[in-house]
């Protein structure tokens, strides 16, 4: 599976201790996450994370469009909706692709462990039939 992982600057620590928690489970397959978040990620799991540029500088643009070709089979993407900063990424556009294609779109860290364990059991397998 193809998994997508973004988090605004708040939620980068979060992001860093679920992938920790999940590490054996994600190292199963193909991680992808904008720059920053990408690199946080390997620095504390040693998992390999395919990275795009900082979400600012067109990461997220870059993941979206991966999305719209049905590549990622889930997306992780933590966000602030409290104190979301200017520079970081929008989410609507995101979510649009997502429930356009079918994707599974966690916003929230009790939707991602709902996700990922999902996908360690094998309920998302049938993704695997649409690329």
């Amino acid at each position: 599976m193809n998994i997508g992982l973004i988090a605004h600057d708040s939620k980068k620590t979060l992001m860093q201790n679920f992938c920790i928690a999940y590490r054996g489970i994600l190292s199963k397959h193909n991680l992808f996450a904008t720059g920053t978040t990408g690199r946080l990620i390997e620095e504390v799991t040693n998992l390999s994370v395919h990275k795009y540029l900082a979400g600012p500088l067109g990461g997220k643009q870059q993941l979206g469009a991966q999305i719209a070709q049905n590549d990622i089979d889930a997306l992780i993407f933590l966000r602030d909706p409290q104190s979301p900063k200017p520079h970081e990424p929008e989410v609507n556009d995101v979510i649009r692709l997502c429930d356009m294609h079918n994707i599974p779109m966690a916003t929230n860290l009790a939707t991602a462990e709902i996700i990922v364990l999902a996908i360690d059991r094998g309920d998302l397998d049938w993704r695997e039939m649409y690329r």
